[in-house]
């Protein structure tokens, strides 16, 4: 992947950006609550950036579930996933920002999306909503007829990896697998989403909330250089595989990882939700 790559906004240029002469960005709201999936759509009715639409983590932003041995949030076909884009309004060179409560879990991952269909022309609101109160924009409950877009997906097969690959791993010692999920559920906590606790053998923890500072900001890129450096012994490069609980906040890693500097690693979607439905798939536990 070359050229110009975006990957955060600050409140301020996004507020440029909208108030700019000429083609306004495309706002995303992606909010999303894992233990109350309808919640992120009542507060995006409640109030949002103006012009917003809405991104919902497990029907816009996933694809059908089916039998759950794909994991719980496994990708659309980037055919669905062009077509709520084109739904949404997105023309090709349009600007997104995908912003949610803050954090910038979701956000990423309507980020890294945007990537795996071609559209580069995306960046992750830093802050989200809390930091674009504090810069002075406003928020609206109102909804915006839509046109709809142009977009047509151009899938990039070689961001993502499958079960099989993953498992392929466990045979090389020197591979490096990234889990993004906090320290608990990686030591092997019991969690209310999986069957199976722990973490796939060899992988190392990265928390997503290590990225961030304490009002829920990116960190600067020569602190995430040394986060990295000091999870995953400075080996982060184009070969390292990304996973969470069901590939949506090891988005939140790629995306810290290229803001870094660093090679864009690859996903693994289906995450520990696929990997451990499967009794026979080998686990492991404690840091």
């Amino acid at each position: 992947m070359s050229g110009h790559i975006s990957t955060l906004i600050s409140a301020t240029e996004a507020l440029e950006a909208r108030n700019a002469t000429g083609a306004s960005p495309l706002f995303v709201d992606c909010r999303f609550e894992l233990y109350d999936p309808e919640a992120g759509r009542q507060q995006y009715e409640q109030s949002h950036i103006p012009e917003a639409v809405h991104a919902d983590l497990d029907t816009d932003l996933s694809g059908p579930v089916g039998d759950g041995s794909r994991g719980r949030h496994p990708l659309p076909t980037p055919e669905a996933f062009g077509a709520t884009l084109r739904n949404w309004g997105l023309h090709p060179g349009r600007l997104v920002i995908a912003y949610d409560a803050g954090p910038g879990m979701f956000a990423s991952r309507l980020w890294w999306m945007l990537h795996w269909v071609g559209h580069p022309q995306a960046a992750v609101l830093d802050g989200g909503l809390h930091a674009w109160r504090q810069a002075g924009g406003t928020l609206t409950d109102a909804v915006s007829d839509i046109a709809t877009g142009s977009f047509a997906s151009r899938v990039n097969l070689d961001m993502v990896v499958d079960v099989h690959y993953v498992e392929s791993l466990l045979e090389n010692v020197s591979y490096m697998l990234v889990d993004a999920r906090d320290n608990g559920r990686f030591a092997g906590a019991k969690s209310a989403f999986d069957s199976r606790s722990g973490h796939i053998p060899g992988a190392v923890n990265h928390p997503y909330q290590s990225n961030l500072d304490a009002s829920g900001a990116m960190l600067s890129s020569e602190q995430l250089k040394k986060q990295f450096a000091r999870s995953c012994s400075g080996k982060v490069n184009s070969e390292t595989v990304m996973y969470c609980g069901s590939g949506v906040s090891a988005c939140h890693n790629i995306l810290a990882a290229v803001h870094a500097g660093l090679p864009w690693p690859l996903l693994y979607p289906g995450s520990w939700s696929e990997w451990s439905s499967h009794p026979g798939r080998p686990v492991a536990t404690g840091g």
